[in-house]
């Protein structure tokens, strides 16, 4: 069983959900509705941001970046995930294994990043509200969010550049409907002791740490909106402020449970379950969380609509 990660000629075979072949036409179904609402909901928000100028705030404009990002993100996954489940291929080559793993981590390393700017947006407009405007201005927002992506994309560069350093051997079989980095990492021919503990030191800097900045902001935000006086004002602040709080819960619950666990301690099985959570659902339900209860969104989308048929 030799080395074969320095072979691009030689792929991998995904095994996917072919292991519960009862649940492959459901999840088929499920999953094709799922990745087109997520295409929908996602694509609108982005497009009413452009078009209404009531939009044109610092909250929209990190809402627009989380959109494009979930797009990117779920489509990385995905359209092969869907392929994988009819049964028509499940090979994947080096190289494109490889790109997935760098295109996957550096998408996931950046949501990290934003929604921690995204906390301290809230963080202004609740507890700064009086210089909100100056605070976060178009040049700051900007270089947030080229921080965000940059950070993402630098987290990305250094586990896939471990990862590939490690001699992997054996089957060519991921137990995974994409190429996970824990399941490659089980494919490692050699003790990667060493590799593994940088490896993990790096997810608790890009997951971790921008969990706790984010706690740590919704714990000052909760303080100044006990303070308001006037139960309309702090119900506005709480819905505001609620959404993305319950975003973060999903994205970094889902996160933690997956990569800040022991490689021995990881079940694969489990692992393809946890990853359509956060490759599939929670791509979904960004949109809906953010924009259910949001009368800007409504009125920005009646507007265009309205604009729509009165063009037609």
């Amino acid at each position: 069983m030799g080395t074969f990660n320095t072979s691009f000629g030689e792929g991998f075979i995904l095994v996917g959900f072919s292991d519960w072949p009862q649940l492959e036409l459901i999840l088929f179904i499920y999953i094709s509705l799922f990745y087109s609402l997520t295409l929908f909901g996602n694509t609108t928000i982005i497009i009413l941001s452009r078009l209404d100028p009531r939009l044109h705030t610092p909250m929209y404009f990190f809402l627009c970046h989380l959109s494009f990002l979930d797009l990117c993100y779920t489509t990385s996954t995905v359209p092969q995930l869907l392929i994988n489940l009819s049964g028509l291929d499940r090979t994947i080559s080096y190289g494109g294994c490889v790109a997935q793993l760098f295109i996957y981590l550096s998408l996931g390393g950046t949501e990290c990043v934003l929604l921690v700017v995204m906390a301290f947006d809230r963080y202004a407009a609740v507890c700064r509200p009086l210089h909100y405007t100056t605070i976060m201005n178009p040049l700051l927002c900007r270089f947030l969010a080229i921080a965000a992506w940059v950070g993402g994309l630098t987290n990305s560069l250094i586990q896939t550049s471990l990862m590939m350093a490690m001699p992997l051997c054996g089957l060519h079989y991921l137990n995974h409907f994409f190429c996970e980095m824990l399941v490659l990492q089980k494919l490692a021919c050699e003790d990667t002791g060493g590799t593994e503990a940088k490896m993990f030191v790096a997810r608790v800097i890009i997951i971790v740490v921008p969990a706790a900045l984010i706690l740590g902001s919704y714990a000052h935000i909760a303080q100044a909106v006990l303070r308001i006086k006037s139960m309309s004002g702090r119900r506005k602040a709480f819905g505001t402020c609620g959404s993305h709080l319950f975003v973060v819960c999903l994205f970094y619950g889902s996160g933690m449970y997956t990569y800040l666990q022991p490689l021995g301690s990881y079940s694969e099985s489990k692992g393809k379950f946890v990853a359509l959570f956060y490759t599939v659902i929670i791509p979904m339900l960004n949109p809906l969380i953010y924009t259910l209860r949001n009368k800007d969104v409504k009125g920005a989308l009646w507007k265009v609509l309205g604009r729509g048929r009165s063009s037609g």
